[in-house]
């Protein structure tokens, strides 16, 4: 049960509309419930979401948003965002797994993905990036990616913070961490 009792329907019209837009005809995630019974919070949370065709790839999108989450140990929007967007990004399962339990420099990576996921750890652990750290990210990604990526890290971590803090319940379909390293045979 979520610390802050998200939303029943049914929903106000301004906020299904929100909800229909965003969620293409399936149920509302407990976490946009639980945002949108709060106006305030609601408005400003979806002004800062980044899921729009941006300067990434989905593909670096997600790895960005998966590893983020994964070292928040957020397992409620690690688990939504592979469910619905892991496949179209095209993430193996070894790679997914690796969100979670590989290192940055896990040989199912490119070099360009090793670079980002090397980028979301430094970030994550010391909120900053050392000068070879954005250069060795500079060298596959131009000014408005590395902003993006920094951007993907820092609102991931705030929506971990929000799922984690407010106890929310793990969406019945979405997935669920790794429960131990894998190993796989050769790479990628």
């Amino acid at each position: 049960m979520s610390r802050i009792a998200p939303l029943d329907p049914p929903y106000a019209a301004d906020i299904q509309q929100h909800f229909d837009r965003i969620m293409r005809g399936k149920p509302p995630l407990v976490l946009f419930r639980m945002m949108a019974g709060h106006p305030r919070a609601w408005e400003k949370f979806r002004g800062g979401g980044l899921l729009d065709r941006g300067p990434l790839s989905l593909r670096e999108r997600e790895i960005v948003i998966d590893r983020t989450c994964a070292l928040n140990a957020c397992e409620y929007e690690w688990g939504v965002h592979v469910t619905a967007f892991g496949a179209a990004a095209g993430l193996s399962e070894q790679q997914v797994h690796a969100t979670v339990h590989g290192a940055a420099d896990a040989g199912c990576w490119s070099p360009a993905e090793q670079a980002m996921i090397a980028a979301v750890d430094a970030l994550h652990a010391r909120a900053t990036l050392s000068e070879a750290e954005f250069a060795a990210l500079s060298a596959h990604y131009d000014d408005d990616q590395v902003l993006e990526i920094i951007l993907l890290c820092g609102f991931y971590r705030t929506v971990s913070y929000l799922a984690n803090a407010l106890a929310l319940p793990l969406e019945a379909t979405a997935a669920r961490f790794p429960a131990q390293p894998q190993s796989f045979r050769g790479d990628a």
